[in-house]
């Protein structure tokens, strides 16, 4: 019986030994599908990170400017001055055309009552010799002036100028506004003997122009021997309107005026 189990021994030894020798080594396992390693996708999908949206912070809205608002001059009822030219001619109205009345020396005190609405000439409150009234007008450039000019009253226009006993105005006036802007002016004419003439140089029409130029009114005052002017500036832009009349003029006062029918611009 112990021979019969050491045979069955050597029989299962011989048999394992045989087998090794002809795989030339240990069988290799064989791969279980699950072993099989699967395809990774050649895309790969991404988590979008959230997306911020960017609040915008309320930007600071600038205090409303105060618009700016020119303080109205108090007006006075006189200013004092001293004439600064060697003579100042005083006259009957605000230009050098107009007839002359008297003329005040060098460091002469005076008292300004009023002023035009639209050049440099100021009024002087002034009596004659019998002490009647007798105020008259001078160019502002030739006095020192105690206070600011543009305070006074505006008086002219307004005040009358002396009337002739002799002549009367034109009956009536034109005016035509040419290619260029200018305003060429007529009216009638009404001669005047020559002792009529204050001086040599007195023009006997006196045309009386308020004109608008870069958004301002002028008053400027035209002398001419003719029944015609040209005016050379005259603009759009004002809030007034441009106009003028004429005066015939003689050594004791005025005649008129015809008012002028002033042409648009």
């Amino acid at each position: 019986m112990k021979s019969h189990a050491l045979i069955c021994v050597v029989v299962l030894i011989f048999v394992t030994a045989c087998a090794t020798s002809a795989g030339g080594g240990p069988a290799s396992p064989s791969l279980q599908p699950a072993d099989t390693p699967s395809a990774v996708s050649a895309t790969q999908t991404f988590t979008p990170l959230p997306t911020f949206t960017s609040t915008l912070l309320p930007t600071d809205t600038p205090a409303p400017t105060a618009t700016p608002t020119s303080t109205p001059i108090p007006t006075v009822e006189s200013l004092r001055a001293t004439v600064i030219a060697d003579k100042l001619s005083c006259r009957y109205g605000p230009g050098a055309e107009y007839l002359y009345l008297i003329a005040f020396n060098k460091t002469a005190r005076i008292k300004l009552i009023g002023r035009t609405d639209a050049n440099n000439w100021v009024w002087v409150a002034n009596v004659d010799p019998q002490n009647r009234r007798a105020n008259c007008w001078v160019n502002k450039k030739f006095l020192e002036i105690q206070g600011d000019p543009q305070a006074l009253p505006i008086v002219y226009p307004g005040l009358k100028l002396p009337v002739s006993p002799y002549y009367p105005g034109p009956s009536w006036a034109n005016a035509k506004r040419d290619e260029n802007g200018k305003v060429a002016i007529t009216w009638e004419a009404v001669p005047i003997s020559p002792g009529k003439y204050e001086s040599p140089n007195m023009h006997q029409y006196l045309v009386e122009v308020w004109r608008c130029e870069a958004g301002q009114i002028i008053f400027e005052t035209l002398g001419t021997n003719f029944p015609f002017i040209t005016v050379d500036v005259d603009e759009a832009g004002c809030a007034v309107p441009s106009h003028g009349r004429v005066f015939v003029q003689e050594k004791h006062g005025y005649g008129g005026p015809a008012e002028i029918p002033w042409p648009s611009p």
